[in-house]
This record gives structure tokens, sequence and C-alpha cells, in this order.
């Protein structure tokens, strides 16, 4: 279960990561796969990549993204896409193949059943040349996030990625409990 938990930009710095780490520019196409109720990446992706880009927040959760719209709607945010999908089952997810300059998975493999579907679904969405961004809970002790047997180990990400082609970029410390890895695919 959960411990305690604590706000999005507290945790994770959005604009620093997609902005220092990944090189996010103007014109850009993201896809936010698994973006949660707050969509902290969603938005800020979208505030990045302004109107000639477009950001695709992919949830299993209708609420979620029913909660994302109407706060695009609210915020004006016209580049935002909701798509509704199961991250777990290749070729699901309605974005085009191979169209995403970025494609990212942020806290949600500790969710998965399927952590190698899931990243493989992530890599049929990206263009060739493109990048996955994998952020997600350190396996350590921690006061809060999900429990330590359900968080996801780094080796076994790294050595999914580089079963299905992709080689590692960069990885990173994103904050005091999460790790992230960016591949290129």
């Amino acid at each position: 279960m959960f411990k305690k938990q604590a706000g999005g930009t507290q945790l994770l710095d959005s604009r620093k990561i997609l902005e220092d780490e990944v090189n996010l520019g103007y014109g850009d196409k993201i896809g936010d796969l698994g973006c949660g109720p707050k969509a902290y990446f969603t938005f800020q992706a979208a505030r990045i990549v302004g109107e000639k880009g477009l950001v695709y927040a992919a949830d299993i959760l209708k609420e979620v993204l029913s909660s994302v719209e109407s706060h695009a709607k609210t915020q004006g945010f016209n580049n935002i896409q909701t798509v509704w999908t199961n991250l777990e089952s290749y070729g699901a997810t309605k974005i085009p193949e191979s169209s995403l300059d970025i494609s990212m998975l942020i806290n949600v493999l500790f969710q998965a059943k399927d952590i190698a579907q899931m990243i493989k679904e992530a890599i049929r969405l990206t263009k060739p040349g493109g990048k996955l961004l994998v952020v997600d809970w350190k396996n350590i002790g921690a006061p809060l996030g999900p429990d330590s047997s359900r968080r996801v180990d780094v080796a076994k990400i790294k050595e999914y990625a580089e079963a299905y082609g992709l080689k590692l970029e960069k990885e990173f410390t994103a904050g005091q409990y999460h790790f992230a890895l960016i591949f290129i695919k």
C-alpha cells in the first residue's frame, strides 16, 4: 500500500527534468504514458512544446483523463490530447506508431503487472531516434511512496530496454526518492 504522499513538484521537478535532462523542445510530440490525475509532466511538457507541439496524456482510468481534460480546458492548453488505454496491452494505445519524440513512463512501472509489455508499448510509440524517459521510485526505504516490494529494479528496466533495441543515453537522480533513465530508440 501507499505511505504518506507529498505533492508532485515537491518530489520531482518536471520542468528541470524535461528541459535540462531530456532537452524537450518547442514543437515536440510527447506521450505521458500513465499520466495520473495531476498530470504534472503533461502540463509542464505542454508549456515547453508550445502551440506547435502535442502532448498525449494516456491513462487507463477514464476519471483521470476527465480531470486532465478539465484542467487543460480551464488553463487554456489546446495542445493536450487524452488517450484511454491499457499500456500493458501491446498495440492498444491509439497514438500513431513511431510518432513521438519522447515517450514518458513517470511513476507507473511500480504499478504494472507486466513491466516488459509497458516498456514495449512505449517503444512502439517512439520514433526512431526518439527518447524514452523512465522515472520511478528508488528501491530504498522511504517515508512515502509505494511499498518496497512494489518498487522496480533499475537493472531489469535496462535489461528490457536493451532487449528491445534501446540504448541508454543517461541515468540520473530525479529527486530524493526517484531514479531516471533516458533511452534512445
